[in-house]
């Protein structure tokens, strides 16, 4: 399977954006594992094949804002994806 790219954040938006929609997967997984209390370090080294040792600001930056980008999803951006399309 291949890695995905992830940017260090994801869109700030008020809509669901192209990058929200490939990585809806992502952050169920970011969801569930912090649900389980699982280390963010363990997280981002799993879901998003990062090393937290070699650079742990930026790891860190990019698992929380992913988590919350996921958390703003579960509270907004799934009414996007319920929506009909217009195609």
């Amino acid at each position: 399977m291949p890695v995905q790219s992830f940017d260090d954040c994801p869109p700030e938006s008020d809509g669901l954006t192209e990058y929200d929609e490939r990585h809806l997967v992502t952050y169920l997984r970011l969801l569930d594992a912090a649900a389980e209390g699982a280390d963010w370090r363990e997280a981002i080294s799993i879901i998003f094949h990062m090393d937290p040792e070699r650079d742990l600001t930026h790891a860190k930056t990019v698992y929380d804002s992913h988590l919350a980008r996921a958390r703003w999803m579960t509270k907004h951006g799934y009414r996007h994806l319920l929506r009909p399309s217009s195609t």
